[in-house]
C-alpha cells in the first residue's frame, strides 16, 4: 500500500519525530487577534505551517502581502488559488504597525503570486520594507517573493530595497519542477536568484527545496549545485507534507528520516553554502533570524 493509500484509507501516521509540544493556544489567540484588527494575513496560517505554534509561541510571524489569494495553483500549497483582492494601500502601514506592536527583530515578510498586476508586487514590498524601517528602524528583513516573471523592473524596485535577505524559493527539483510549478519555471527562478546577488551583493540570497515529492538524491544533489553557482548563500530544506487530500496536492512519495536531513546539510555545507538549515519540519521562514545571523558572522570573519 502507499503513502497516497494509506492517507485516503486513514491508516498512515506521521513518523514519531515530527511529534511536537502542544502549542499555546493563548498566544495564537493574541496573535490571531492582532492580524485580524490589523487586516493582515499570514503565511503560517494561509500555507497551514506545521510550525505555527512553535514560533507564534516566540512572538514571530510571517507576513503574507497582497492578499491572501493567489494566481497561481502550485500542487503542494495550501494558500487558496483564484482572482486576488484589490491591493490595500494601507497594507505597508499596517505590516509596520504589527511588528512594532510584537516587538519583532527580525521580520519575513512574502506574499501570493501576482500576475495580474504589471510589477507583479515589487512596489508593495518595497513600501512594506520602507514602512518598516520608519517605524522600527533596528528590525532586520526578510523577503521571500514570487518571480515577478523575471522582470528586471520588478527586480530592481526590490533590490533597492535593500532587505537583508532575499529569499525565492526553488521548491523542487528540475523534473518534477513543470508537474510541481506549472506556471512557473525552474531556469527562470535560478535567474531571478542569479539576478538578486548581482544587483544587490548586500543583501544574502535564500532559497529552499522540499523532499519527500518523488525526488531522488541524486536529483537533489544536482538542485543543490544549481542553486549554489546562481548565488545562493542560505539554504532550508524540508519534508513536503500534503495540506490537504484535494486532488490539486501532490500525495507525499515518502518521508525522508533525520539522518538523511543531515546528509543533506552536510552536503550543502561541503558544497560552500553559507548556512544551511535542513530537517523533517524545516520551512523557508523556520527560524529565518538564525540564517541571517550564521551569514553575517561568516561575512564578517571573511
Amino acid at each position: 500500500m502507499t503513502i497516497k493509500e494509506k492517507f485516503d484509507s486513514g491508516l498512515a501516521k506521521l513518523p514519531t519525530w515530527f511529534r511536537q509540544e502542544i502549542p499555546d493556544m493563548n498566544k495564537i489567540r493574541q496573535m490571531k487577534g492582532l492580524f485580524r484588527e490589523s487586516r493582515l494575513h499570514t503565511v503560517c496560517e494561509s500555507a497551514n505551517c506545521p510550525n505555527m505554534g512553535t514560533c507564534w509561541k516566540e512572538g514571530v510571524a510571517t507576513f503574507m502581502i497582497l492578499g491572501g489569494t493567489c494566481t497561481r495553483a502550485c500542487r503542494f500549497c495550501a494558500v487558496p488559488a483564484g482572482k486576488p483582492e484589490l491591493i490595500d494601500l494601507e497594507e505597508p502601514h499596517n505590516v509596520a504597525l504589527a511588528v512594532k506592536e510584537l516587538g519583532l527583530r527580525y521580520v519575513v515578510v512574502t506574499s501570493v503570486a501576482r500576475d495580474d498586476i504589471e510589477d507583479e508586487g515589487a512596489l508593495q514590498f518595497a513600501k512594506t520594507i520602507q514602512a518598516i524601517r520608519e517605524m522600527t528602524p533596528g528590525v532586520k528583513i526578510e523577503v521571500l517573493i514570487p518571480d515577478f516573471s523575471a522582470k528586471e523592473d520588478s527586480l530592481k524596485v526590490l533590490s533597492e530595497a535593500h532587505p537583508e535577505v532575499i529569499s525565492h524559493n526553488i521548491e523542487t527539483v528540475r523534473r518534477l519542477a513543470p508537474y510541481i510549478r506549472p506556471q512557473a519555471e525552474h531556469d527562470r527562478s535560478l535567474k531571478v536568484l542569479r539576478r538578486f546577488r548581482e544587483l544587490n551583493p548586500q543583501s544574502f540570497v535564500k532559497s529552499s527545496l522540499m523532499v519527500g515529492i518523488g525526488e531522488t538524491d541524486e536529483e537533489i544533489d544536482e538542485v543543490m549545485k544549481e542553486l549554489y553557482e546562481a548565488g545562493c548563500q542560505i539554504l532550508t530544506i524540508g519534508q513536503y507534507l500534503a495540506p490537504t487530500q484535494r486532488k490539486r496536492h501532490l500525495p507525499v512519495e515518502r518521508f525522508v528520516t533525520p539522518q538523511e536531513f543531515e546528509s543533506y546539510r552536510q552536503k550543502g555545507k561541503d558544497m560552500g553554502f553559507v548556512y544551511v538549515e535542513s530537517g523533517p519540519l524545516v520551512r523557508s521562514s523556520y527560524i529565518a533570524e538564525k540564517g541571517y545571523q550564521a551569514a553575517l558572522g561568516a561575512e564578517v570573519k571573511i
